[in-house]
C-alpha cells in the first residue's frame, strides 16, 4: 500500500510539473504608483500579454524605497515565472549606490526583456521666471539655493540627473526627495518645489494647461509629443542627459524554458502596431530584446552611471 502511495504520488507530482507554463494567474509588480509612466504602460500592456499567454495578468503596484519595496517582493517569491517584476533604471542605480544583496539585477533578479525607455523632460513651475536651461542657470546663479528640484532620493534617475545639472552649471539647487516616482507632480504643479525631471506622458496636459513649462529633453532627441521643447544639447549642456528606462526581470533560479516564452511573448506584444503607436504617444521607444542582451544593456548603465558620478563628483549620501 506504501509503495502505491509513494508511486501515485510521483505520478501526481509528474503530472503537475508537466503542466505547460502558464498554468495559473501572473502577478506584475510594479514598484512605482499609480498613475505614474512606469504604470501607464504596465497597464497598457499587461492585457495584451494575458492574450497571449492565456492566462490573466495581474498588474500590483508596490511603490516605495526608490522602487526597492517591489524588488525584494519579487525577489523573495517562487522562481517559477509566475511573479513578475517590471525593474526600472532606479533598481540598476540602487545596485550601484546603496546595494541590497537580497535584489541585485542579474543576480537576484533576472533579466528576460527591455519594456521601455524614456527621455526625461526637465520642467519647472510656471512661477519660475525662466523660459531656457540658460535663463534657468543664470537666475539659479543669482539666487544660490533658492531653487529646489525634485527626485526620487538616493540613486534615483532624477537625482542623478538633478546633480549632474548642479555640476555641469555650478549652480547651488536644493534637492527635495519624494518617496516614489510620481510622488513629486502634486507639490511640482502647486508651487512647493520648483523643479523637476519627468517622463513627457505624465507632463504633456500640465505643459498644455500652463501649469508646467517644459525647458528641454533630456535625451538624444526631441519627443515628438512635445515636439517645441529643445534637447538639452540644443539649449547648449550636451552633457547632460537622463533616460528612464524599465523591463521584466524574475527571481534567480526561473527556468530558462520561462524566461524564454516570456521574452519571446513580450516582444510579441510590443512589436505590435497598437503598442508601437502607444509609445510614441508616450513619448518612448520600446524594446524586446533577448535576456542576454537586457541584461548587458543592464550593466552598461551601472558603468556608465557609475562613470557620471565618479567625473561629476556627485555625492549620494
Amino acid at each position: 500500500m506504501r509503495l502505491f502511495l509513494l508511486l501515485a504520488g510521483l505520478l501526481l507530482a509528474g503530472c503537475v510539473m508537466a503542466q505547460p507554463y502558464p498554468a495559473k494567474p501572473l502577478r506584475w509588480i510594479v514598484p512605482t504608483g499609480p498613475g505614474s509612466a512606469v504604470d501607464v504602460f504596465a497597464r497598457r500592456i499587461a492585457p495584451k500579454l494575458s492574450e497571449s499567454l492565456g492566462q490573466p495578468v495581474i498588474v500590483e503596484n508596490r511603490p516605495g524605497a526608490n522602487s526597492m519595496i517591489g524588488a525584494r517582493e519579487v525577489a523573495r517569491s517562487a522562481a517559477d515565472g509566475y511573479t513578475l517584476f517590471q525593474g526600472v533604471i532606479n533598481n540598476a542605480l540602487n545596485d550601484l549606490v546603496t546595494p541590497d544583496p537580497c535584489c541585485i539585477l542579474n543576480e537576484k533578479l533576472l533579466a528576460v526583456t527591455r519594456l521601455i525607455s524614456t527621455p526625461l523632460v526637465m520642467v519647472v513651475h510656471p512661477s519660475v521666471p525662466a523660459n531656457s536651461v540658460k535663463e534657468y542657470v543664470a537666475l539659479a546663479k543669482s539666487r544660490p539655493n533658492q531653487l529646489t528640484y525634485a527626485s526620487g532620493g538616493t540613486g534615483a534617475i532624477t537625482q542623478m540627473v538633478g546633480e549632474l545639472l548642479k555640476s555641469t552649471t555650478a549652480i547651488q539647487v536644493r534637492e527635495v526627495p519624494y518617496k516614489a516616482i510620481g510622488a513629486e507632480l502634486p507639490d511640482l504643479t502647486g508651487g512647493h518645489v520648483s523643479t523637476a525631471f519627468l517622463a513627457s506622458v505624465v507632463i504633456r496636459d500640465h505643459l498644455r494647461t500652463g501649469k508646467l513649462r517644459g525647458l528641454a529633453v533630456a535625451g538624444p532627441e526631441r519627443v515628438s509629443i512635445i515636439p517645441d521643447i529643445p534637447t538639452m544639447a540644443e539649449a547648449g549642456f550636451p552633457a547632460i542627459e537622463g533616460i528612464g528606462w524599465n523591463g521584466i526581470f524574475v527571481p534567480a533560479g526561473t527556468p530558462p524554458a520561462v524566461v524564454d516564452r516570456l521574452q519571446q511573448e513580450i516582444a510579441r506584444v510590443l512589436r505590435t502596431k497598437e503598442m508601437q503607436d502607444d509609445a510614441v504617444t508616450m513619448g518612448s521607444q520600446t524594446g524586446g530584446e533577448r535576456p542576454e542582451a537586457f541584461a548587458a544593456f543592464v550593466r552598461s548603465e551601472i558603468r556608465k552611471w557609475g562613470k557620471v558620478i565618479k567625473d561629476a563628483n556627485i555625492k549620494v549620501e
